[in-house]
C-alpha cells in the first residue's frame, strides 16, 4: 500500500487540513494502516466518517484501520510532515 494514495483520499474529505498514513505491527497481517489526522479550524468529524471516506476512494484492503486525530503534525523546516516523529504508542 502506497501512503500517498490512501493520504490524497483524506485531503478530499472537507474537514482534513493534514493527513499521514503509516503501518503498524499487526500480529496476523504483518502491518496495519494507520491515518493521523489533523482538522481545519472549526472543523470536525468522527474516526467512523474518516474510515468511510476513506473506504469510497480505495480497495477494501488499502482503507486505515486506525484513526488517530491530533491537532497537528509535527513538520521540518520545510514545511514536509515528518512521519518518524509521529507517536503511535497504543495503536494497534
Amino acid at each position: 500500500v502506497y501512503p500517498r494514495e490512501v493520504e490524497e483520499v483524506l485531503y478530499e474529505h472537507p474537514a482534513v487540513a493534514e493527513a499521514a498514513v503509516m503501518g503498524v505491527p499487526h500480529d496476523d497481517l504483518g502491518e496495519e494502516i494507520v491515518a493521523i489526522i489533523a482538522f481545519k479550524e472549526g472543523e470536525s468529524a468522527t474516526e467512523d466518517e474518516l474510515r468511510e471516506h476513506a473506504k469510497s476512494g480505495v480497495a477494501a484492503y488499502k482503507y486505515p484501520r486506525h484513526i488517530v486525530i491530533v491537532d497537528e503534525l509535527p513538520k521540518g523546516p520545510t514545511g514536509k510532515i515528518l512521519k518518524r516523529e509521529i507517536d503511535l504508542t497504543g495503536v494497534a
